[in-house]
């Protein structure tokens, strides 16, 4: 009987050590930067549409523990529809363009070739184009998720989602979204 439960015991262990990942590639003072295509869509309070724009980012990355990473990244986007100022009737709140720089804190769970995080970001949106009188500049912040997959020690590709708060102007802008491909390059260990 005891040699049964050794042998049980021993192919446990052996199973569970077989089945854990061979290596864990996120790692702390690891340093990132990507690049991200992105598709924005923008709500404005008095459209009956969502205004959707297509746009790039850069983002860089710094791991400073197993488990939070700092987060920079700056994205413009350019507006598809390209609102006119079609006549004196239509509302001066509509953007061609927006763009934004946030920075923040971001969970990763840094255990597998597939590195889910999320984070929490503020800073700086601009709002120009289109039918307004001037650019505007709003305070904010973003929440984001994501999920990378390492393809080596240096490269990343993975998609990103990002929910955003014009706080000084929410009333005009009530929801902005983000989806990103992300395309990175990693280093230091």
């Amino acid at each position: 009987m005891r040699k049964v439960a050794a042998f049980t015991l021993a192919s446990m262990v052996l199973a569970a050590l077989s089945a854990s990942p061979r290596e864990a590639l996120a790692i702390e003072r690891q340093h990132h930067f990507g690049l991200d295509p992105t598709l924005a869509l923008l709500k404005v309070d008095d459209k009956s549409s969502v205004s959707t724009a297509l746009g790039l980012g850069a983002h860089y990355t710094y791991g400073l523990n197993d488990q939070f990473n700092f987060m920079a990244e700056l994205n413009a986007s350019f507006m598809l529809e390209g609102e006119k100022l079609a006549d004196a009737t239509t509302p001066h709140t509509r953007p061609t363009q927006i763009g934004h720089a946030l920075v923040g804190v971001g969970y990763v769970i840094d255990i597998l070739r597939w590195v889910p995080y999320f984070g929490i970001l503020a800073g700086g949106y601009r709002l120009a184009g289109g039918t307004l009188d001037n650019q505007l500049v709003v305070i904010g912040g973003a929440v984001q998720v994501g999920l990378d997959y390492q393809l080596s020690r240096q490269w990343a590709v993975g998609g990103a989602a990002q929910q955003h708060f014009l706080v000084t102007k929410m009333s005009d802008y009530p929801s902005y979204t983000t989806l990103m491909l992300r395309f990175e390059y990693m280093w230091g260990y």
